[in-house]
């Protein structure tokens, strides 16, 4: 049955701008967009029903690209202690740090770390989220690597979302493999993601390139491997100083590169050449206290698409809020409105390889969209926190939230 959403304002995001359609109306097939336009050139819809939309303005729904949602524990002790002045390599030292979380994860059971990843999950579509990624990275391990990776999946069957499951085994070095960090990647390249990959728990595979975690060359083999099995890469790199990780990604058609605040200029040439995006991460610059800013000028002159996302996870961002990183972008990295909005739709649509479905209001694509209570879209990115009155329509039906708390 076709539906007609009417009496609204689309920011379409077509071509990473606003595209507005003023006075606008949506028709919808089952789960998928059949025409948007001005309500005025409406074409007849026969045994439709029609939705008023009271003036609001519909956006394509949110989409978080990177996140870290399934996780066991927290790390808010830890913040104390760092805002008492304790360096991460004395809680590092004490078995703080990744360790505790890949403890944490480890010792939870599958239903443990499902119940607190969906509470997390209903966060952010309750923020207006239709779409987010899922990354593994906790369990370090075969069992718990594939423990997390089933709940991913599990959150992709049982909620309004769509989730999209990342391998990122190559994330830290585990304990039992304390000094032997190329046996690792070993395990990782030539046993885990064959497996992984073969039970249906991997749509891509990250890496963390960082002299604290792997080296190019380490990653390449990574990579080298995800190829071998026809699944897409992309990357953790320059967050903490240059390797030129972002090239490597790039020389392997990396969906994406992420965090990237020591990025240089050829870097984002390889970036732009190879069409990969660039995905942004305020919640982690803003909880690091990083001053090392990510290069928006270099990445806007060569035309690198942009996306914006959480990073959700329990040591450097935990994030509850996509809309709350759309005015962090504004406001710690000078973005626009309306760039910062493109960078939660259209570009991270890109970042998860889902253009073809995801990320606009147009024809044949995914009837995933919000209408927004408010009187331009720059709002989503002016408003500081709060809870703003909003429709979260997936898949072509509207989305009730609190049924679902």
């Amino acid at each position: 049955m076709r539906q007609v959403w009417r009496n609204c304002h689309a920011a379409t995001m077509a071509d990473g701008t606003y595209g507005t359609i003023e006075r606008a109306a949506i028709v919808t097939r089952a789960d998928r967009i059949e025409w948007v336009g001005p309500e005025a050139d409406l074409p007849p819809v026969d045994a439709a029903h029609v939705h008023d939309l009271g003036g609001a303005w519909v956006t394509p729904g949110l989409i978080d690209c990177h996140t870290h949602l399934v996780f066991g524990g927290n790390r808010s002790l830890e913040f104390e202690q760092r805002l008492q002045g304790v360096d991460y390599a004395t809680i590092a030292a004490q078995g703080g740090g990744i360790a505790s979380t890949v403890r944490a994860t480890r010792a939870a059971s599958e239903d443990e770390l499902y119940a607190s990843a969906r509470q997390r999950a209903l966060h952010l579509l309750g923020d207006g989220v239709t779409t987010l990624e899922v990354k593994s990275g906790y369990g370090l391990d075969l069992p718990n690597e594939r423990k997390m990776l089933r709940v991913a999946r599990r959150l992709g069957q049982t909620l309004p979302l769509t989730v999209q499951a990342t391998c990122l085994a190559a994330h830290a070095l585990p304990p039992e493999y304390a000094g032997r960090s190329d046996d690792y990647i070993d395990e990782v390249a030539r046993r885990m993601l064959p497996v992984l990959a073969a039970e249906g728990l991997v749509d891509a595979v990250d890496a963390f390139c960082e002299h604290l975690a792997f080296s190019p060359e380490q990653v390449e083999r990574v990579f080298k491997a995800a190829k071998h099995l026809d699944l897409p890469v992309k990357l953790h790199a320059e967050q903490l100083s240059s390797l030129h990780g972002a090239t490597l990604a790039a020389r392997y058609g990396a969906l994406s590169a992420d965090h990237l605040e020591y990025l240089t200029e050829s870097d984002v040439v390889a970036m732009a050449e190879a069409g990969t995006v660039a995905v942004l991460l305020p919640g982690a610059f803003y909880a690091l206290r990083e001053t090392q800013l990510p290069p928006l000028n270099l990445l806007r002159r060569h035309g690198v698409p942009i996306a914006i996302s959480s990073d959700l996870n329990p040591g450097t961002s935990p994030v509850l809020s996509l809309r709350l990183m759309l005015s962090m972008a504004c406001t710690l990295f000078k973005m626009t409105p309306e760039e910062a909005l493109a960078g939660v739709t259209v570009h991270a649509a890109r970042a998860l390889g889902l253009q073809a479905t995801h990320g606009v209001l147009a024809a044949d694509k995914m009837a995933d969209f919000v209408a927004w209570d408010v009187a331009h879209p720059s709002e989503l990115g002016y408003w500081i926190g709060g809870d703003l009155p909003k429709r979260v329509i997936r898949h072509g039906a509207q989305v009730c939230i609190a049924s679902l708390a």
